[in-house]
């Protein structure tokens, strides 16, 4: 009789910690995952935001080459007259882009994607700093060969040296800011999966804390 009411006992000693452990778990699972999805969708946000500054920073660049080109080419002749009109040409497709990449992104709805799906979109956005930045360097090496060319084309010779002036000059400013944007994508994300890697700790602990009876 005795024995049974200790199987008893142990019996229900291990029910209540096991229902005790259970509940636990489980309390400490839903507020990592709660955090850990808003966490994302700020972190997507803030990479938006980012985003947002480089295309309003690329639209004025693209506002004043357009109006100085514009002039420039008006007053100007020979060689200058060129360089403002490449000038002018290439920062009305970079006008273009920023007014459709800001379009998109105010625009973006993301509510409903995953963790995940957020981190790839925000690394998909960041390699592509990196590589436009290849393409810079592509740009910066065309326009040296134009002016390296212009020599042997007397007939051209002012054209393709403004064209190639402006080409390097554009190319330098798009290496400079892919490069920058880049970096700020890339230190974003570090400094968000560095904290995503500490949080659900910081919040178990606050749930055992509480829970601890």
């Amino acid at each position: 009789m005795q024995m049974r009411k200790s199987e008893k006992g142990i019996c229900l000693f291990i029910s209540r910690h096991t229902v005790t452990i259970g509940i636990v778990l489980v309390l400490l699972l839903l507020p990592s995952t709660v955090h850990a999805q808003g966490s994302y969708a700020d972190f997507y946000r803030e990479s938006l935001r980012i985003n947002n500054i480089g295309m309003a920073i690329l639209g004025t660049w693209a506002l004043t080459n357009i109006s100085i080109g514009a002039y420039g080419w008006n007053q100007h002749t020979g060689q200058r007259a060129y360089f403002h009109q490449m000038n002018l040409f290439w920062n009305t497709v970079n006008l273009t882009i920023a007014g459709f990449a800001l379009y998109g992104n105010l625009t973006s709805d993301y509510g409903l994607l995953t963790g995940s799906e957020l981190l790839d979109k925000q690394l998909k956005s960041q390699h592509l700093y990196l590589i436009n930045g290849a393409l810079d360097v592509g740009y910066i090496a065309a326009g040296s060969l134009l002016r390296y060319i212009a020599p042997r084309y007397p007939k051209n010779e002012l054209r393709l040296s403004g064209y190639g002036n402006s080409v390097i000059l554009q190319g330098s400013f798009l290496l400079l800011f892919d490069l920058v944007f880049y970096g700020l994508q890339r230190s974003h994300r570090t400094g968000f999966l560095d904290q995503l890697s500490v949080a659900p700790m910081h919040d178990a602990w606050g749930m055992i804390l509480s829970f601890h009876f």
